[in-house]
Order: C-alpha cells, then structure tokens, then sequence
C-alpha cells in the first residue's frame, strides 16, 4: 500500500530524533534538513528541547496531524507509537528504521504482526521494518550515507537489505551513476519489492520516470507478482537488472538468518529472471555496472572498437569481450589507413586501436569520429588513464563532446581514479559514467546481451491433447513414480514421441517384441528407479540369446518388477527434466543426456509454460550449444524439434500440476528427429 503521505509527505515527524548525528536518530534528521525537504518536519523526543535546530516534542501525544512518521526507537516501543499515531495523529505512512523484530526472535515477529494490523486497519503504508528509510527527490528519510546524486532519469534503486544497499550506492557513486529512488524493505512486511514494482508499474509515467530499476532480493514472497509486473515494466521501455542472494543452500540459510525470509531455488529464479527478462547480476560491482550501460543509449549488433592509449588494457578488453560472445572486428581498407595516416607514427588502427601512450586529446577525437563513421562498429569503447605526469581535463572534455555528439553508444574506461582523480570527478559531473575496470565492463555486458526479451506468457497447446492428460492424471490413485506405461500415455498426450517399446514380465512375450521390431534392442529393468546403479540397462542387444540373459539377470534384481525392451537407435543424448518448486510453479531444465547432465551441471532453466522463443534462449545458452549446432563435420540436432519437446513439455506440466518432478533422459537426437527413450515421472495428488 504505497500512498501520497510516503511519497509526498506534507509533513514528517521523527519518532527517536536526536542531536547525536552518528546515531540513527539524529543522521535521519541531518538528512532530511541537508536533503532540502521543504514540508513540516517535527522531532519527538523525551529528553530534549531541540534538535538540530528543531524544536522538539517530548510526547507524541503533543503532536498536530502528521503524514509521515519515522520510528527510531527500540523494537518494543513500536507498536504503541504506531497505534497511537495511526488513530490519533492521522499518520497514514510509517518508516520503521528500529531491528529486533521477525528477522530475530518469534517475539519479534509478533510485534512485526501488530503494528502490520495497525497499519491494515487505518489504511497506512509502512516500510519495514528493520530497514535504511527511503530516500527520493523529495525527502531524504535515511541514516545512512553516502546521498548519490538524485534526478528524475536516475535509477529506482529497491533493495532487500539495508547494508547492502549502502555498499551497493557506494559502488554506484563512484561510477557517477544517478539515481531517482533507493528503496530499502528491510523485512517488507508491507511493502516488498513486488509491491514497489507493482506501483512504478501501475504508475509509469515514460516522459517523466526513471526506465532503469536494480533490485538486490533476498526473497520472492510472490513470484507472480514479480514476473508480471517486471515484464510489464520492460515491455513499456524500462530495463532491469537483479541480484537475488541466497543461491547457494549455505547462501539461502544465510539469506533466511538475516531477513526471516524462505530462499528460493536457485533455478527457479534463473527461470523466472529468463521469463521476465531481467538481466542477472552476481554482486554489486556488476549490478551497478550494469545499470550504468543501462544509461547509455541502446544499439543494435555486437561490434565493438577499442580505442586506447595503453595496450594491455585494450588487450584485456579484447578478451573479455570475445569470451562473452561479443566481437572486435579487425578494421582495414582505404578508412582504416586514413585514419592511421593522422594518428602518431606507431599508432595502430587494427582494432583495437592503440594511439600511444603520448597520444593527444585531438588523436583521441579523430579516433572516436572514424568508429562512428564504420558501418560494421556498433559501439565504441575508450581507455583512457595517466601515468601522473600530466593534467588530462582536456582529453575528458573531448570524450564528453563525442558522447554527446555520437549516435553510437561510448563507452568511457578512465582507471586512473587516483592519479587522474579530478579529471575524473569533474567527468562525473557532467552527467557520465565511468567503467574503471574493462574486464567487469565486459562480464556486465555480456549479462545484458545474453538476458533475452521478456517471453509472451501464452500456453502453446497445438498438439497438445489435455484432456487426455487430465483424464490420465485424474486416474492415478497412488503418489509416487508411475509406471512406465503411464508414463508413455502422458508423453504420448503431450505430443512427444517415443521409442517403440515393450513392457512384460514374461519372457515370451519380451522375445516375440524384439523379433517383431528388430535387432538391436534394448533391455531395461522395471521397479527400481535409478537403473543404471543396480545395472538395470543393457544396450545393443543382437541376438535372441543374449536377450534372454540379460532378462532372466534383470527379474532377479531387488525390486524388478517388469523387463521393458525398446529398439535401438542411436543419436545425441539430450536431457530434458523438471521439478515444481513451491511458489513458482514448474521449472523445465534442458541440456545434453546420458551422465553429461550429472557430471558437467550444463542445464539452462525455463518457468512454465514455455514459449517457443524461450525454448530456443534456452538451447542457445548451453555452455555445451556448440556440440548441438554441430562441430568438425558432424550433422547438428534438429533443434525445431527439441525446442517443441520442451514447449510440449512445459503445456503437460501446466495442465497437469500433480507432477512433482520428472524427467525424460536421454532424448535421442540427430539432424532429422529427436525421441524420448527413457522417462520418469512423480506424481503427488
């Protein structure tokens, strides 16, 4: 519940303000008076007159109608003074900065429960608590610094965790990234990052808005919420970029200790960032330089020119970028030799394009003006430092010019943030940013590159026969594995093909099939799960003979219950799985087959239901992509196929949620089709 009296408080009282600036009480209040705040702005506290020149209140009892309060006091306290401020003083926004509450003790939690009821009650929004405050262009309700730059094409910075968000405008600071926004939820009892989404959602204004949101989440309270509204932003020009913390099991015991919060799984969220398009970051030097490519105006292609003064850089640049999928094209012909003609004797203009360490600001101009006019450079890239020995205002101020004046985006890299710190500052100011580290810069982009756009959230259900699989689900009587005939039901309802096959516990009949499909075949045991462990599958079986072998071997195995026969064909393995994951709904996994899926933990994530676009991010993202696409003269995989498998996948599990967890493993592909051959499914009615 986000109202006019937290965002355009008329007035504010804080409840615990102080004299004492290095204390939370009194760096609110010197915040708020150095923030420029022009409403009423009141102080209560017991034992003095004044505060920062304030006149104080002793009681909160003395207190005329107010908007905003900010509670700065001890846990205990807190819900009295909001009840009392709620129904007495008007107060519909609180700011609870105080800890002690669910993120601590039970008891905690139950003074977190009253004062939510309070607010609930009376129609009052509340942050936190156990947070910063909240900081805009029109009041500055925190006690922490440092106070980045506030303007309205800023970023709306929304944060999880109070601390970390100060790291994480101490990072952003230092690069000259501008905000409009910080947000800090602490608990979000109220208000958690879906809600504050939801509202720049619901309130977006193109013309006057920020389009840039970083998130640092510690937890998806609501998954749905998220995933529209995120998308929706995106879709109306915004771009977003996220941590989400807690994504290893040690990472979310920590991420629960310190907010009271559930982590969720770590595929579920690459899954959900993937579907909303959100580009994910892994720690705050990354996420704020992500926000600021974010400021740079957007281009097409992935052609970069490096224009530097000092080789290593450019060199180092070259190879980050290559690494992340990006290119830097060798520059030749008549223009590239023109510019070398007006550049230091030694320059060269391969790409990257190397001026001299004792190149000048006119040679760092000529540079940038042959790049933007290149047809196959999108984007250009300028290292520049000092050794110290010389002032470098000038060589900035022609980078700035050719920022404004270039219709290619540039991307400025000044490292010499001791020796050229002035320069650099008063580059700032001019409204820039500064990507100090070239290899960060690359890993940044490559995050924004690879994050595809938000995916259309209709169900594909051509060929998709869902009242089969409804009649089929429904029928299930026991949780548990099912059998493999209903298995090979429900994938034959979901339009996915598979391999011939044939399930007996009489020999007879186990021969009579093979006979009738054809040698080679395949043997598999029926009862145990994991076959392979209790040596359950025997592959390329030739002869009626060994046929037998291997079945009267297989019935005597603990659990077997059944011998399946299949033909035997031959292909990629591939692998495609999925698990329901409690507030998110169904994550779908692909990747290669056979043990590569243990042993190399190469998998992409999808939420379903799945688009065809998202079927195709996801095959394309695969470390192992290039063996599907085809390499040293071997056929790649018809990869319409596999793509469609995953969608017709992603529809059975959206109409058929008693699917805990399954997977089909391997899938054999080759450049013409691609079959099921071995599959499991949980069910839990």
């Amino acid at each position: 519940m986000i109202n006019k009296q937290l965002l355009e408080p008329e007035s504010i009282v804080v409840i615990g303000g102080s004299n004492n600036v290095h204390k939370p009480g009194g760096a609110v209040v010197r915040n708020l008076l150095n923030g420029g705040y022009e409403g009423t702005l009141r102080i209560v506290n017991p034992k003095e007159d004044e505060v920062q020149g304030i006149k104080a209140f002793h009681d909160p009892k003395e207190l005329p109608p107010t908007d905003l309060a900010i509670l700065v006091v001890a846990a205990r306290f807190c819900p009295d003074y909001v009840e009392l401020l709620a129904s007495e003083k008007q107060v519909r926004a609180f700011i609870i900065i105080s800890a002690g509450f669910s993120e601590e003790t039970q008891e905690g939690a139950q003074l977190e429960q009253r004062i939510l009821d309070t607010c609930e009650q009376y129609g009052c929004a509340l942050i936190g608590p156990n947070c910063i405050g909240l900081l805009t262009r029109w009041h500055h309700s925190v006690f922490t610094k440092p106070i980045p730059h506030l303007n309205p094409r800023g970023v709306d910075f929304i944060s999880g965790s109070g601390a970390t968000a100060v790291f994480i405008l101490e990072s952003a600071v230092s690069k000259g990234l501008q905000f409009n926004s910080v947000w800090s939820i602490g608990n979000g009892k109220q208000i958690g990052i879906e809600s504050v989404l939801e509202y720049m959602d619901e309130h977006f204004d193109a013309e006057n808005d920020s389009h840039v949101k970083l998130l640092y989440i510690e937890n998806i309270a609501d998954p749905d919420k998220l995933l529209y509204h995120a998308t929706s932003l995106i879709k109306k020009g915004c771009r977003i970029a996220a941590i989400k913390a807690g994504s290893s099991t040690a990472g979310s015991r920590a991420a629960s200790s310190h907010t009271g919060a559930i982590a969720s799984s770590d595929s579920a969220v690459e899954a959900l960032f993937r579907k909303a398009g959100i580009v994910r970051c892994f720690s705050r030097e990354e996420l704020t330089t992500v926000g600021c490519i974010f400021t740079l105006p957007r281009f097409m292609g992935n052609n970069f020119a490096i224009v530097t003064h000092a080789g290593g850089p450019g060199v180092m640049l070259t190879d980050a970028l290559a690494k992340g999928g990006m290119n830097v094209p060798p520059l030749n012909g008549a223009m590239a030799e023109e510019l070398k003609s007006k550049l230091l004797p030694g320059s060269s203009v391969s790409n990257p394009i190397d001026i001299l360490a004792t190149g000048t600001a006119e040679h760092l101009g000529i540079a940038i003006d042959y790049c933007e006019k290149m047809d196959d450079i999108d984007a250009i890239m300028v290292i520049f430092g000092t050794p110290g020995l010389v002032k470098i205002f000038e060589v900035y101020d022609v980078l700035h010019k050719k920022i404004l004046e270039c219709k290619k985006p540039i991307f400025p890299i000044l490292p010499s943030l001791s020796t050229a710190g002035p320069e650099v500052q008063e580059f700032l100011k001019r409204g820039h940013v500064n990507f100090c580290d070239e290899v960060t810069l690359a890993t940044a982009l490559t995050q924004v590159m690879k994050t595809p756009a938000p995916a259309e959230q209709n169900v594909v259900v051509n060929g998709v026969d869902v009242p089969q699989i409804r009649k089929i689900i429904d029928g299930i009587t026991d949780n548990g594995y099912i059998t493999p005939s209903l298995v090979h039901d429900l994938l034959t309802a979901a339009g996915i093909p598979t391999v011939p096959e044939f399930m007996s516990a009489d020999k007879d009949e186990v021969i009579a099939f093979a006979e009738r499909c054809g040698y080679p075949v395949v043997v598999k045991v029926v009862g145990p799960v994991h076959k392979s462990d209790v040596g359950g599958v025997t592959l390329n079986i030739r002869s009626k003979e060994v046929l037998v072998a291997e079945f009267e071997r297989m019935m005597q195995i603990p659990g077997a219950t059944a011998v399946m026969v299949q033909k035997m064909i031959k292909g990629r393995e591939l692998f495609i799985g999925a698990k329901y994951e409690p507030r998110f709904g169904h994550v779908v996994l692909c990747g290669l087959g056979g043990i590569f899926v243990e042993v190399l933990k190469d998998v992409s994530s999808g939420l379903a239901p799945l688009s065809y676009a998202e079927a195709y991010s996801m095959i394309h993202s695969l470390r192992a992509y290039k063996i599907l696409k085809g390499t040293r003269g071997q056929k790649g995989i018809n990869e319409r196929k596999y793509a469609e498998i995953i969608v017709r996948l992603s529809t059975l599990l959206r109409f058929a949620t008693e699917i805990k967890e399954m997977d089909i493993n391997p899938l054999l592909a080759d450049d013409t089709d691609v079959i099921a051959v071995d599959a499991r499914i949980l069910v839990e009615k």
